[in-house]
């Protein structure tokens, strides 16, 4: 309803949910919030709260907003979480940061930063952002095939989203990049007509199957369904237009920060109340360069650019001209100035090769380009099955639905991928021979055949690493592995555009 009122102005948004929460103030003390769903995500209704406040003024609002957050399950634990369901965690650990903005106190703010990084520190010692839970974390289960929810994914972004405008910390965009570029698109088929309930960092195979207890589910959990799962059916197409939402922002000065990175138009009052248009085109982060066209009549104020954690050394040029800069990484960069109908502020974004360590992880390792994780490429065998026969119990799909239309997919490894890598020397980055590809014609790159960026390096297959009696991805072996098969160059591609992958690489000795 928000997202509706803010892109329609529809008079009636306002109304509707005043009424919802004059409601929520009759139910008795007992009964609110009292089941393990609403409890632990009562997050969500605070904020939805002060969306509206911010629009009516209406102090009983507050009030209403004090009782949610004291019946909200308790994220201020120390060192604990109040459940380990994998979604919960994604959606329910900012709750402390959005009560920070009525109480003011910075113990609830520091609370959510402390969530973030413990369910990482025990469970997150992988490329894209997420955490291995499957459904629900289990303790030593924390190998990269433990997999994610795709409601988890899109639930991470938003949570990221909204902490940015809250805290306007660049951490929440850096992890909101990696969650989008890297976890979620393979969770799903490119057309978005089936996904995925739970995908790995290293998974290499996509079936019906149950693969219980590797995996925390019990059901066929692994395969491209569009009638299973029926909660990441319709969680998933937040994903984008959430992110779309936010790559722009207002600052406290009047201003505007590009906060996140895509292709848009932006229609915005700055410094003293005028109209101000902008029109970025990029192709980031395939892509070095973001263009910013700006529009205005002279009108003087602040545009800020976020500077990735990653990403040393960025430039900025105005119509064509070099700007002398102090950019660093994990920052924002400000620029104030009398800004005109033509001008060009270009970005550049340098982007190298850098490799991950995981030590906690078997000493294994990632390959990173800018925000961009990489897998092996796999092979994929795509088999179509009959999606009604795989869908679990409760999915409750329409009756009379063209299950043609709407086909399932289950995804085998047609190749190896089985593979470590040779790092020789300290120079990781003179290891690896970076391929730059053609824009896909269609605009989507999350796939192997458009996918604009390929990596080269040298590797050995590891034959004792294979698939184990769950039918998972083998636990990673530990690094340095010793093997004595051949020398084989390998191609990586971003694992955004690999629905199979290996992510998380042993190093071979």
């Amino acid at each position: 309803m928000q997202s509706y009122y803010e892109h329609s102005n529809d008079a009636r948004v306002l109304p509707f949910m005043t009424n919802y929460f004059r409601w929520q103030t009759t139910i008795p003390d007992n009964q609110l919030l009292s089941t393990y769903w609403e409890n632990s995500r009562g997050g969500d209704n605070l904020y939805s709260i002060y969306w509206l406040y911010n629009r009516t003024g209406e102090s009983w609002l507050l009030d209403l907003a004090n009782k949610i957050h004291q019946h909200t399950a308790n994220w201020m634990q120390h060192n604990t979480l109040p459940n380990w369901h994998n979604v919960n965690v994604a959606e329910g650990f900012r709750e402390p940061a959005t009560y920070y903005m009525q109480n003011k106190d910075s113990n609830y703010l520091h609370a959510t930063y402390q969530d973030f990084w413990l369910i990482r520190d025990l469970y997150g010692q992988v490329p894209g952002g997420m955490f291995g839970a499957d459904e629900n974390a289990r303790k030593g289960y924390n190998d990269p095939r433990q997999a994610i929810e795709t409601c988890g994914m899109v639930e991470q972004m938003a949570s990221d989203e909204l902490l940015l405008g809250i805290t306007g910390d660049p951490l929440w965009a850096d992890n909101c990049e990696e969650v989008a570029f890297n976890t979620y698109p393979a969770a799903v088929m490119p057309n978005f007509r089936a996904l995925r309930y739970l995908t790995a960092p290293n998974m290499v195979v996509s079936d019906s199957m149950n693969h219980a207890p590797g995996i925390e589910n019990d059901g066929p959990f692994l395969m491209m369904n569009p009638f299973s799962s029926r909660c990441c059916q319709h969680n998933h197409a937040q994903g984008w237009p959430y992110y779309a939402e936010h790559l722009w922002m207002g600052t406290p000065d009047n201003g505007l920060v590009a906060m996140l990175y895509n292709s848009c138009e932006v229609t915005a009052k700055v410094g003293d109340g005028s109209l101000v248009k902008i029109k970025e085109q990029t192709h980031y982060p395939f892509d070095e360069k973001v263009s910013i066209a700006v529009s205005a009549s002279g009108n003087q104020f602040p545009l800020y650019f976020r500077i990735p954690a990653w990403c040393n050394h960025a430039q900025v040029l105005i119509n064509g001209k070099f700007l002398q800069t102090d950019a660093r990484a994990g920052t924002y960069l400000r620029i104030e100035r009398k800004w005109n109908k033509k001008d060009v502020v270009d970005l550049l974004l340098p982007m190298q090769v850098h490799v991950k360590h995981w030590e906690q992880n078997q000493n294994s390792v990632s390959v990173y380009y800018g925000p961009l994780s990489f897998s092996i490429k796999i092979k994929e065998d795509y088999r179509k099955v009959d999606s009604k026969a795989s869908a679990i119990g409760d999915s409750k799909w329409q009756q009379g639905v063209d299950t043609a239309a709407w086909p399932s997919f289950e995804i085998y490894p047609a190749s190896k991928w089985n593979y470590g890598l040779l790092l020789k020397g300290t120079k990781e980055n003179t290891l690896f021979k970076v391929i730059k590809k053609s824009w896909p014609k269609d605009g989507f790159p999350f796939t192997q055949e458009d996918v604009p960026l390929e990596i080269k390096i040298t590797g050995k297959e590891i034959p004792f690493w294979k698939t184990d009696q769950y039918g998972l991805c083998g636990l990673l072996p530990k690094s340095p592995v010793i093997v004595s098969t051949p020398n084989e160059w390998l191609t990586l591609i971003p694992m955004g555009a690999a629905r199979l992958r290996i992510s998380s690489f042993p190093i071979i000795h």
